[in-house]
């Protein structure tokens, strides 16, 4: 595999970057990697684990280097599917394969209910696809508390109930937004507000990722294999249980993954998890 070299491409409304690392003479489909609101950064050591194919990572509209030009304050994972089927067009068109983490699961998702034919395969790992839950009303209410809190507070107290929230284990109560939370600064943010409000997951993603509607009519019916991802560590988790909710909506099985949410990381923003099981797990699944 070569060095990532960056390119960039025009969207409406973006200017995204994209690396792409080369595997020479693989007959296998590219393998493009994505998150929300995690960058091509992310990617980086389970990028390295892939080297029988060629791997593409990118930015996010408004995140890392790809700049937004259209001004407008929130992304949808609607905007998100588009550019990533202007990406898979300029890539050569497809299919590829995609493994999508997080908010990018639910980006991957929303691409394939548009645009099957690009995508053989695509593994969605734990999107939190909140509208699924069987307790949707209360996440739905302790998603939007989260976006509130940031545009009262600023991020550190923001981050510190995004925290509570996705590591809570089982239904999300209903009284949630009262119960009491850690000082931000106990777990490394800063407790002040700095007046800032243009961080790209309480900004821009938050709110659109986790409401969106996905279409499993078209998700059904499209030739794409999508696999559904949960992390071993993460079992009762909002992500998780949003997994598995998707996967029943699909009468497919979830596979599980070693780690946890983050677990292809390898030290990525402070975060370990075991991107050598990861790497092996995913490529047995793209090998099938």
């Amino acid at each position: 595999m070569t060095e990532p070299k960056t390119h960039t491409l025009e969207v409406p409304g973006a200017i995204l970057h994209y690396d792409v690392r080369e595997a020479e003479a693989s007959a296998a489909p590219i393998l493009l990697m994505i998150g929300s609101p995690m960058d091509a950064t992310g990617f980086a050591g389970l990028a390295g684990r892939v080297r029988d194919r060629t791997v593409v990572t990118y930015d996010p509209r408004g995140i890392g280097r790809s700049e937004r030009t259209d001004g407008a304050a929130e992304s949808t994972p609607e905007q998100h599917a588009d550019d990533l089927h202007r990406l898979i067009t300029a890539l050569g068109g497809g299919p590829v394969d995609i493994f999508a983490s997080s908010g990018g699961a639910v980006n991957g998702l929303a691409l394939v209910a548009r645009h099957p034919e690009q995508v053989r395969t695509l593994v969605a790992h734990e999107p939190p696809a909140a509208q699924l839950l069987p307790d949707r009303e209360h996440a739905l209410a302790a998603v939007a508390d989260i976006r509130r809190t940031y545009d009262r507070d600023g991020f550190g107290p923001a981050m510190a109930k995004f925290i509570a929230v996705s590591s809570l284990r089982g239904e999300v109560p209903a009284d949630i937004a009262e119960l009491p939370l850690p000082n931000p600064a106990d777990l490394g943010f800063p407790a002040e507000d700095d007046g800032s409000r243009d961080d790209p997951l309480f900004r821009q993603n938050l709110i659109t990722c986790t409401h969106y509607e996905h279409d499993l009519e078209a998700l059904r019916a499209a030739r794409t294999r999508i696999v559904v991802g949960v992390g071993a560590e993460s079992e009762g988790e909002m992500a998780h249980r949003a997994g598995v909710a998707v996967a029943e909506r699909l009468g497919v099985k979830p596979v599980t993954f070693p780690s946890h949410h983050g677990g292809f990381l390898d030290g990525e923003f402070g975060m370990k998890g075991d991107p050598d099981g990861f790497a092996v797990t995913l490529r047995q699944i793209l090998a099938e």
